[in-house]
């Protein structure tokens, strides 16, 4: 009678130990989705403050393209880039580039290209720039992000892209022109980089390149 009922409170016990790990499981299977879903909605509202969705009717996150550190955009490891197509015809293309002179260390940008070459839109990632002074880069400080959208590299010439104080067309900061120097040269660069590589980044399968 006893080894029977030790029997018993075995079996109760290992099913109660498979249910509350069942649960376990899914509870960690289901915040896992709400995680991933919550990252791809924020990633997707970042990519559309620069280029629209209303421009673009291809799935962006799935549409994507490794890149490659290159001498033009300083990257570190291989980085994502982003297309945006129209019926399937390219519309613009979205990837990091750093600016590694800027006064406090490396700014990480974002930059969206049309396919005709001309700037969508730049946002700053990540930098340790000067409060007060040099985060005048981020667009909830400043609007002076904005003033690249529409630029090319016809639009200002190579002369142009430069600060004003170095003969450019885009304004400085007062008492910081080292941060909005270096990204003046990122966002130029990655025009650069566009304008060389522009085939291989609409390129509709995903590939890694230099």
């Amino acid at each position: 009678m006893m080894s029977q009922a030790i029997r018993s409170s075995a079996i109760t016990l290992g099913v109660f130990a498979l249910i509350t790990t069942g649960m376990v499981a899914g509870f960690h299977a289901l915040t896992d989705q709400r995680i991933l879903q919550s990252q791809q909605q924020s990633l997707t509202e970042s990519l559309n403050a620069l280029v629209p969705s209303s421009q673009y009717n291809n799935d962006l996150l799935h549409d994507t393209l490794s890149i490659q550190e290159n001498d033009l955009l300083h990257l570190s490891e291989p980085e994502i880039a982003y297309r945006a197509r129209k019926n399937g015809l390219p519309v613009a293309v979205i990837f990091p580039v750093i600016a590694p002179d800027g006064y406090s260390g490396k700014i990480r940008l974002l930059v969206a290209i049309y396919a005709n070459g001309e700037l969508a839109g730049v946002r700053v990632l990540a930098h340790k720039e000067t409060p007060g002074l040099g985060d005048a880069i981020e667009i909830e400080k400043s609007s002076w992000l904005l003033s690249f959208n529409q630029k090319s590299l016809l639009s200002p010439t190579d002369d142009g892209w430069h600060v004003k104080k170095d003969n450019g067309v885009f304004d400085q900061f007062t008492g910081a022109t080292i941060t909005p120097r270096a990204v003046v040269k990122a966002i130029h660069n990655a025009l650069l980089y566009y304008q060389a590589h522009q085939q291989a980044l609409f390129a509709p399968q995903i590939a890694a390149y230099e």
